[in-house]
């Protein structure tokens, strides 16, 4: 599988979308995923650049969430904005981590990523709780490049 089409079928894109829904529910959180065919930056410079793209940093608390997937390359990240990292462990993400690595390993790749979406949803709303008055700041649609 080398092409981000055949990475996940339109029925898993619109379970993970409805993940991304689910877990900001309870969060002013805003998540996104972002697929590509490969990259040879690491993952983590590779997704800082996608977070800035498709500006994510542009939220109000800063507490926007990337889960980048490089499809052919087999490298991932999960990328907080500053609001967040400024609140948890540097080590935060490793849960979710590895949730996607023992899914990707048996090729259940949206399995993977929604579990991972619906975990950090419920840290997210640990640190950033739901308010009243919030807005989804950004789209819940799956990225691509």
């Amino acid at each position: 599988m080398s092409k981000v089409e055949d990475f996940l079928t339109a029925e898993q894109e619109q379970t993970i979308v409805l993940a991304i829904k689910t877990a900001e529910k309870n969060t002013s959180g805003e998540i996104r995923v972002h697929i590509e065919k490969s990259t040879e930056k690491p993952p983590m410079e590779r997704a800082l650049e996608v977070f800035y793209s498709l500006k994510m940093d542009a939220t109000e608390l800063k507490n926007g969430v990337l889960i980048y997937v490089a499809v052919e390359s087999k490298k991932f990240a999960i990328l907080g904005d500053e609001g967040i990292n400024k609140l948890v462990p540097e080590n935060f993400w490793d849960n979710e981590k590895n949730i996607i690595l023992a899914h990707f390993k048996d090729k259940e790749y949206a399995l993977g990523l929604k579990k991972a979406i619906l975990e950090v949803g419920k840290k997210l709303k640990e640190f950033f709780p739901h308010q009243s008055d919030d807005t989804n700041e950004l789209s819940d649609e799956i990225s691509k490049g």
